[in-house]
């Protein structure tokens, strides 16, 4: 019986296995670190095949920095970490789809790599700027012990938060290092159609420029954008006072992203006054009035057609019905003019809901639907984008306290998701501070009836305890960002006519840590046998039957989002995923009932500890019983 890995997954194998698959004569082998064959690949045949001419010298045009060899190592390399859930922590925890993940992100989008690979619409992140004073995330850069502890701080999770100061030697290099492995990551979760918006200063505008354009491709660059977030500029900068800041736009895939046809601006908004199933539009009359001479009947005989409509306009269509009358594209003056569009665009166009009649007296009008839509500019100056004004005193308003200088403007996120992500996607920011996301997410599901999940990643930093912060009871980040979404929340439930079943205003609650499993039992090699065999369990023993479902579904890629049900059958507990996605049972010595009710279920996926079964012959039993009741169920072990 196949066990589970229990570690995220090997990047680097997943690699090689593509490279493989387009130049097999470029995989060799070679030792690993425990004397044993593995695959490698032959880099300077790789080299040659993907040139037309001789390789020769190391010159290319590329952005590189002290560590960045280190930081694709780092993004590949898998981690022995888990997520464990915290129901205690959490809103709606059985049917909300919203997920808030406490940790180092870098980890975070590890463990995230199986369940989320390609089904994040958008990932928008607002990281540290750099400017000289940001917290980073630390990487084994060695220090001094002096530079350690004056620039070393320890999260509530006992992660290393490192202050990058510009006296550091590597100021840049640290910063790139940690946002290269991140969005490299990152980068893989994406859907096809997906987008990826990263908000910077002009600190480290080019050289964030230079590492997107290299892992997503300068062709897959699609704007930069100009947010002016504090128009009055700020007075304290040594030579120009800053007032704005840029956002970067990139694509997976060209032939797939496309930016959804909406309205921004608040003027261009006010236009598009009606509303049906599919969104705002506004009405237009269907007769070509422009054009001058090129749009009459004589100049365009095809476009000049009857479309029929009945009195009590029931019946809209270019084909004849009794007792519809015809109406023709004739002005109020009496000029023939045309319809706008073929009559087989126009019959489309009626049965697609966007071409309707309208009385106006006796007389009826044909008028189309023109659905929201504005030309998206690259330079964003619209007042509610004011960083202080609907950003700073939003958060500061809804917590009754101080707890972030500059969180992003709420109605600036709400129109970054309006315009990139549809109604049912998912958005992920994994660098979330206050969680201005998850509240423009529901702010906007609740303005467009949307379904759009968040899935919100934020290191637990410290506050500083002379903060304002501190004192009202916030220890960390994390506890700010969870209290504003309870909040928000809470606000949009109590609002007339607005329930928690109209819009997801929970979110399950998970936090990094170590694996589930005891190490020992899974570094067996290091060990002898007589100390195996005297082993209790190989899970460690503060762990619950939540912590190795959630475990388990990470390894096996399902997202962390579905709902799930647990019942008693025969004094074992049997957890059902997502209705038969995953049915696990960690109980010692399971009966051959449970097993045999199990894979009457034919799950696709089942998943047992290692100790559930006495002896071989058992774990042999359980393999036949799923072959004969279940064959195409997966089995594993943990």
């Amino acid at each position: 019986m196949e066990k589970m890995r229990m570690e995220s997954v090997d990047i680097t194998e997943k690699n090689i296995e593509k490279i493989e698959a387009l130049f097999p004569n470029c995989i060799t082998e070679a030792l690993d670190e425990n004397g044993k064959l593995k695959k490698a690949i032959n880099f300077d045949l790789l080299k040659q095949m993907l040139s037309k001419e001789i390789v020769d010298g190391n010159e290319g045009y590329e952005l590189t920095w002290v560590g960045k060899k280190e930081a694709i190592i780092e993004a590949n390399n898998s981690i022995r970490k888990t997520l464990r859930p915290c129901k205690e922590d959490s809103v709606n925890w059985d049917n909300t789809e919203n997920l808030y993940i406490e940790g180092d992100n870098l980890e975070v989008l590890k463990l995230l790599q199986e369940s989320y690979l390609g089904k994040i619409k958008l990932i928008y992140i607002d990281p540290p700027y750099n400017t000289g004073n940001d917290i980073i995330y630390k990487n084994d850069y060695s220090l001094t012990k002096d530079e350690y502890d004056e620039n070393i701080s320890i999260d509530d999770d006992g992660n290393y938060l490192f202050t990058n100061t510009d006296n550091n030697g590597r100021f840049h290099s640290d910063w790139l290092h940690m946002m290269y492995s991140r969005i490299k990551l990152a980068k893989n979760l994406m859907s096809d159609d997906g987008f990826f918006a990263i908000a910077i200063d002009h600190n480290e505008l080019f050289n964030l420029g230079c590492i997107c354009d290299e892992i997503f491709g300068f062709s897959n660059r699609i704007g930069v954008i100009t947010v002016v977030h504090k128009p009055e500029g700020r007075n304290q900068a040594k030579y120009i006072g800053p007032s704005n800041e840029f956002m970067l736009l990139y694509i997976k895939d060209s032939s797939k992203a496309r930016i959804r046809r909406v309205a921004i601006d608040d003027e261009q908004v006010a236009i598009f006054d009606q509303r049906d199933q599919k969104g705002a539009y506004r009405l237009k009359n269907f007769i070509r009035l422009a054009d001058g001479k090129y749009s009459t009947r004589e100049a365009k005989p095809d476009f000049w057609y009857p479309i029929y409509v009945k009195n009590d306009l029931s019946y809209i269509s270019i084909k004849p019905i009794k007792d519809a009358i015809a109406i023709y594209p004739i002005t109020d003056t009496g000029v023939e003019r045309t319809w706008k569009t073929s009559a087989e665009t126009c019959e489309e166009r009626i049965l697609n809901g966007d071409i309707l009649a309208k009385k106006d007296g006796d007389k009826i009008y044909i008028y189309e639907k023109l659905r929201e839509d504005q030309v998206i500019k690259t330079h964003w100056i619209n007042k509610k984008y004011h960083g202080f004004h609907f950003g700073t005193k939003i958060l500061d308003n809804l917590l009754g306290v101080k707890t972030f200088d500059f969180p992003k403007s709420l109605f600036l996120m709400k129109d970054i998701f309006k315009l990139f992500t549809e109604k049912d996607d998912i958005i992920l920011d994994f660098f979330s501070g206050s969680a201005t996301s998850a509240h423009a997410v529901m702010k906007l599901n609740s303005e467009d009836g949307g379904n759009r999940k968040f899935i919100l990643a934020q290191i637990p930093a410290s506050c500083d305890p002379k903060s304002d912060a501190y004192k009202a009871g916030y220890k960390n980040i994390c506890e700010i960002g969870k209290k504003r979404i309870r909040l928000v929340g809470k606000a949009l439930k109590d609002k007339a006519g607005l329930t928690d079943k109209k819009v997801d205003i929970g979110f399950r609650v998970f936090k990094v840590d170590e694996t589930n499993m005891n190490d020992i039992y899974y570094s067996a090699d290091e060990y002898s046998q007589d100390l195996l065999s005297n082993l209790a369990s190989n899970i460690k023993s503060d762990r619950n039957d939540l912590d190795l479902l959630f475990g388990c579904l990470l390894e096996w890629g399902l997202p962390l989002s579905l709902p799930y049900s647990s019942e008693d059958i025969n004094g074992c507990t049997v957890h059902n995923y997502n209705n038969g996605d995953l049915v696990a049972c960690f109980n010692e010595n399971i009966p051959d009932s449970v097993i045999k009710h199990i894979a009457k279920q034919q799950p696709l996926r089942a998943v047992f500890r290692d100790g559930s079964f006495a002896n071989s012959p058992a774990k042999i039993n359980v393999g036949e019983t799923f072959k004969s009741l279940a064959p195409d169920t997966r089995v594993k072990v943990i």
